[in-house]
């Protein structure tokens, strides 16, 4: 297993810049660059073997069935490969019976907008909304029903980096027969995610922040009991059990979550393999202590000095930190080589494994530099 030491020396990016903004993109590392620029110099110089391309997506679903400890030989059955959150949440929307469909008001659009079009269907959509500037768990678990059939969360929220209790809201919708849908974009790869306690109808993740993958690379990854209600947002010629054949019908789907494969988009695929490998050679639950600690020392030194207010939150990756001047954070952020995201008077910063203290001291000193006439 890597160290995070180790794990860093993969991203020539960090040589020049504290890079805490992975909660937008992660720079690249070396080997998904490489196999990029591979790709593209033999489609370039016409020697690209499009087979071997479009089998890419095939095997990164053994690699993420892995980093999620679901058995091997499931991988095929469970996981279907998508180009986004939003085109998984939309698949599970369009394969729900009628019903109640509870999502937090303030979630991410990706996993908010499919199920609001809902709407338009006769479903009833109950927003849940947040109280002092959080979405509560208690609140969740009071606007489920018995006529509620899904509940759709966000394992970490980037707008606050408020960290889900899937535990507790797997118990409560398993009370009223409720599905449980989590978006884990903004975890997996750095959090450890329970498959077996939280026991997801459906998770969905787009590989593109703490996965490293490039845009483009999502999964669905779908419990054996609920396979047979998923209805293909896309149907395609990957749809279909293979062998897979070009022209004409019948339109039979596959009987396992590959009916819902997207038709890849090459590139993205063949730079996602290089990514979940190297996240394979790190041990998850170090990995995830290694980024929750880096985390509360950056949130515990703002406190300490004053330089902003962090704001409350369930412990996760992911500080967000309030700022009394803009400006003067944006401008020093920049001088210090310190990638973060500004949010209003909002600073977002995220920490992965291939960060370290030294990161969180420059970003901490940045940031009360810029109280500094």
């Amino acid at each position: 297993m890597l160290s995070s030491e180790q794990f860093r020396s993969h991203f020539p990016a960090l040589q020049r810049h504290v890079w805490l903004d992975t909660p937008a993109s992660p720079p690249a590392a070396l080997g998904v660059a490489h196999a990029l620029q591979t790709a593209l110099d033999s489609w370039l110089y016409g020697e690209l073997d499009w087979r071997e391309w479009d089998h890419a997506p095939v095997a990164s679903k053994t690699a993420v069935a892995r980093l999620l400890g679901i058995a091997e030989g499931q991988a095929g059955e469970r996981i279907a490969v998508m180009g986004s959150t939003a085109e998984a949440a939309a698949t599970v929307a369009g394969s729900l019976p009628p019903g109640r469909i509870v999502v937090p008001a303030q979630e991410f659009r990706s996993n908010l907008f499919p199920w609001l079009q809902l709407e338009a269907a006769g479903h009833e959509v109950v927003l849940v909304p947040p109280r002092d500037g959080h979405t509560r768990t208690e609140d969740l678990v009071a606007a489920l029903d018995t006529r509620t059939v899904l509940l759709a969360i966000s394992d970490v929220l980037s707008i606050d980096g408020h960290r889900a209790d899937l535990p507790a809201l797997r118990q409560a919708t398993d009370g009223v027969g409720a599905r449980l849908f989590v978006d884990a974009t903004q975890s997996l790869g750095a959090l450890h995610l329970d498959m077996e306690r939280v026991r997801p109808d459906y998770l969905a993740v787009h590989g593109y922040k703490w996965m490293l993958c490039p845009r483009g690379a999502a999964w669905l990854v779908t419990a054996p009991e609920r396979i047979d209600e998923l209805v293909p947002l896309l149907p395609n010629w990957k749809s279909t059990a293979p062998p897979h054949a070009f022209f004409g019908g019948p339109y039979v789907r596959a009987d396992s979550a590959a009916r819902c494969d997207t038709s890849p988009a090459w590139l993205s695929w063949v730079g996602a393999l290089p990514a979940l490998n190297l996240l394979l050679d790190l041990d998850a639950e170090q990995v995830e202590r290694h980024c929750l600690k880096l985390a509360a020392d950056f949130r515990a030194h703002v406190a300490e000095t004053k330089a902003g207010i962090p704001l409350p939150s369930s412990q996760s990756h992911i500080a967000v930190v309030r700022v009394t001047d803009p400006d003067a954070v944006r401008v020093r952020l920049a001088r210090d080589g310190v990638r973060a995201t500004l949010l209003g008077d909002r600073l977002r910063v995220g920490f992965h494994y291939f960060n370290n203290s030294s990161d969180v001291e420059r970003a901490a000193n940045a940031l009360e530099g810029a109280r500094t006439p």
